[in-house]
């Protein structure tokens, strides 16, 4: 911008609408002087945004993750090319209904996780190699939730914050009163609003592991969740929890068998929780990461950061696989592919048609966590086939006039 004191002392966060207009404004009025430059409009609402502005390019989305679909769906059918954060949608039926819409429109579309996952590319094309011969368990574990993870519904009345729409932020959500423990850095804990630590980082990790196994849609998700206990009456009674995600779980999710390869588990760990240390790992008086991935195969392991960082082989003996190789698989980068894919070459291949069976998982995940037990999918007709009451959370109850 060259403007070496920007924002000094300026207070709140370096983001928005309208820091983002001064930086965008500042930019060009810099390398374009010459020119009449107008600068860039803001608007809070993206439907009037859509409707004023009939030269847009791309939308980039990273709202809450409620408003997610909302926004992608009403841009993709004006024929507007997507970015969009995670997770597609906090419900099945709608991720399933963005994607959908960018099968009809054709417009080019970039999932952001895609470009978070080169070193695992690189893992598992070493696993296909030989590596530690058949994998038949992944473990993944996040030291998320990393914001409060709130047990009960705000009864305060605090004011609107000068500047929120409030209406605006819930979007489709049913109407309730406004409370900052909704807002800002806590959404993704509110199963009205987020989609939990799953959606907030099991995306970036798990997504490499779903293309490079060819994963379909989940057989089933199995969760084990931490409760909440209150007194009434001093009567010790487990507080029934059907708005917020818990504060720790693991999720195991079954997958079917695909070609010559076997069925695989996978199996989610966050809010502290990690799988058992292997007892190679053990034996050297290692500890596992805050956060990471374990692949387990019948002739070893593989251990590595939560996105594939340092990867750790067992046995020892078969380093050889881990060593630099000449070829590595391309890397996924967030431009080329998708700037490629906007001026009208090959789709990118972290377009939205890639991201049905992760989308499906995260979102089965959160449907098994409310049901409180295991689900059966039947993912061909989008049903829970064990548990009738859980086919609920496959949807949304919308506010009148945002229905999808």
């Amino acid at each position: 911008m060259g403007n070496a004191t920007w924002r000094e002392g300026a207070t709140g966060c370096p983001g928005g609408r309208e820091v983002g207009r001064e930086v965008v404004n500042a930019y060009y009025a810099n390398q374009r002087a010459a020119e009449k430059f107008r600068g860039c409009a803001g608007y809070a609402d993206f439907r009037e945004l859509l409707d004023k502005e009939k030269d847009l390019n791309v939308v980039n989305i990273l709202t809450p993750d409620h408003l997610h679909a909302t926004i992608s769906i009403a841009a993709m059918k004006e024929g507007v090319n997507v970015l969009v954060h995670k997770p597609l949608g906090n419900r099945m039926y709608e991720a399933r209904l963005a994607i959908e819409t960018a099968r009809k429109t054709k417009v080019a579309t970039f999932f952001h996780p895609y470009s978070s996952g080169d070193s695992l590319r690189v893992i598992i094309a070493r696993i296909k190699a030989g590596a530690i011969g058949t994998v038949r368990e992944v473990h993944n574990w996040t030291n998320r939730p990393v914001w409060p993870q709130y047990q009960e519904i705000p009864t305060g009345r605090p004011p609107v914050p000068k500047g929120l729409d409030w209406d605006l932020w819930l979007g489709p959500a049913l109407d309730r009163p406004y409370h900052p423990h909704y807002t800002h850095g806590v959404f993704r804990g509110w199963y009205d609003f987020g989609g939990g630590s799953l959606a907030d980082m099991g995306i970036y990790s798990l997504w490499p592991v779903f293309t490079g196994f060819e994963l379909g849609a989940p057989l089933s998700a199995d969760p084990y969740v931490t409760h909440y206990c209150t007194i009434v009456d001093q009567v010790s009674r487990k507080f029934n929890n059907d708005f917020s995600f818990p504060a720790a779980c693991t999720i195991r999710f079954k997958f079917a068998a695909r070609g010559n390869m076997p069925p695989l588990d996978v199996f989610w760990y966050d809010g502290g929780m990690r799988p058992r240390i292997p007892a190679e790992m053990d034996a050297e008086d290692k500890e596992l990461p805050a956060e990471g991935i374990l692949f387990v195969g019948d002739q070893g392991k593989i251990i590595a950061g939560f996105t594939g960082e340092n990867p750790q082989i067992y046995p020892k003996s078969r380093s050889e696989y881990l060593a630099p190789q000449k070829s590595s698989p391309r890397a996924g980068g967030r431009r080329e592919p998708w700037l490629e894919a906007v001026k009208g070459g090959p789709p990118s291949p972290g377009n939205f048609l890639n991201a049905g069976p992760i989308s499906d998982t995260v979102n089965l995940g959160a449907i098994a966590l409310r049901a409180g037990k295991k689900v059966l999918f039947d993912s061909e007709n989008m049903k829970i086939t064990n548990v009738a009451e859980a086919n609920k959370y496959l949807y949304r109850e919308y506010r009148k006039g945002w229905e999808l």
